[in-house]
This record gives structure tokens, sequence and C-alpha cells, in this order.
């Protein structure tokens, strides 16, 4: 009997370019359809819901897919993690991608296209002296950021707005580039500060750019009170830099 099924998926990308299948390239998505192929015994194609770029995170990322198994859907994720973690060399090795949960929805639902929303977690690490071993999973920034000015400036950011100034240069055409901006926290705690940014959707590159001049702002390079013109000008170039992707994390995606 076909079953549509919903999977939850946490991955560490540092040695993956991103989340999208590539030909020549080691991609989440792709490992995981060749894994669950494998598995289930037949083609597997999966619908994510965020197409994380190489060296980027997930705590949340969702895949859907379709299929005739025979797998309890309940037990889906534990049968699935035990054959990524055989594809791993050493015996202390560990998979850097898990199923968190599987489970079955309706066979018109997509991944994708039912979400309503989605959150990501940037992660900066602000202390002076740089620390090798959170190289792939924080953004170090050794100059002190003025957090409180940063806060100031998110605080535009926030509702609905035009995000071109946000958007990756030479990103394709969209039929529109506004979205809507639910929430935009900054918070800061032992030398690290954490955005933690919700909304409908997200241009490409719009979270790293929006922390690149929130960052910006933080060390006196942008002012505060110029983010509402960023914004209105819907010139990218009026933007901080890119941040880093190794930062970043899917957090979670609403339904």
């Amino acid at each position: 009997m076909m079953k549509n099924i919903l999977l939850t998926i946490e991955y560490d990308g540092t040695n993956f370019h991103g989340w999208q299948r590539q030909p020549d390239e080691i991609t989440v998505q792709g490992h995981l359809e060749r894994v669950l192929g494998r598995l289930l015994c037949r083609q597997i194609l999966l619908n994510g819901t965020s197409r994380t770029d190489g060296g980027v995170h997930a705590y949340g990322q969702r895949a859907s897919f379709t299929a005739d198994i025979n797998i309890p859907v309940e037990k889906l994720a534990l049968v699935a993690n035990n054959s990524l973690a055989a594809c791993e060399k050493g015996s202390f090795a560990l998979t850097p991608i898990r199923i968190l949960k599987a489970e079955e929805k309706p066979l018109d639902f997509h991944a994708r296209f039912d979400a309503k929303g989605k959150k990501y977690i940037y992660k900066i690490r602000n202390l002076q002296d740089v620390d090798i071993f959170k190289r792939n999973y924080v953004y170090q920034v050794t100059e002190p950021l003025n957090v409180e000015a940063m806060r100031e400036a998110a605080k535009e950011l926030v509702g609905i707005h035009d995000f071109k100034s946000f958007e990756a240069s030479g990103s394709s055409q969209r039929e529109s580039t506004v979205r809507t901006i639910f929430s935009l926290e900054v918070m800061e705690e032992d030398g690290f500060v954490e955005l933690h940014i919700s909304g409908d959707g997200f241009l490409y590159n719009m979270v790293r750019i929006i922390t690149g001049t929130l960052v910006d702002i933080g060390l006196g390079r942008i002012t505060a009170v110029s983010m509402k013109e960023i914004i209105e000008t819907k010139d990218r170039s009026r933007a901080g830099h890119t941040a880093p992707p190794y930062g970043l994390y899917l957090a979670e995606v609403y339904y």
C-alpha cells in the first residue's frame, strides 16, 4: 500500500555540498536517498523543505516521500539510522545524518509546499581567541560586538517587507521578494551570540546576509538606524556581508 512519509532529520553539514542532490557531489539528500533506496529496495525521491547550502547544519529539516513499504512507519527511523551508521568507516564512527522521526501523512501532503514557515538559528562566537575545534559550527568574530545595536536594528526586520536587499546577487528571478519575518531575537551569553529568526519563507542566503548586516552593525561599520533605509532601497550592495554557512542551523519547519 502506497504511503506518504514525512521525515524529521538532523545533520552536520560540514562535509556535504548542501542538501540538494547533485550528480558528482556528496549531498545530504543524495546520501539519504541512496541509503533509503537500498533499505526499501526501490528508488526514493525526497521532497525537502529547505535547500541548505554546503556547510549549513540542521536540527529539524523535513522531507517527505511516497513509497509502498513493508516496514512499519514507526520503526522506519530506527532501521534507517542503523543503515546510515553502517555506511560509516570505523568501529566508533557516527553518522553525520540522523532521522529523528518518521510519520505517515495524507497522500496529497508535500513537505515543502505545505510548510507554513521555518526557524533558523545562527551562532556567533564573539571572543578574542579562536577555537579551531568550533570552526565548522560557529562564526568566530574576534572583535567585540555591540549586541544592543544589533537588537535595535533587528526590530526593523520583523514584519512584512520586500527583502530584496538581503537576497544573494545573481539569484534566480522570483515573482516576489516580499517575505514575513515573525520574530528575530538576538541573544547573548558567555561570549556567544545567537540569532533566532523565524518567518514564512526566506530568499537565497537571506538569513546569512541579515546576519552579516547585523554583525557589521555590531562592529560599527553600519549604523543601526540605517537598517530601515537598507530595507527600503532594495539594493543588495547597501546591506552587509554574507555570513559564512557553518554558523547556520535550520532549527524547525512549521506546518
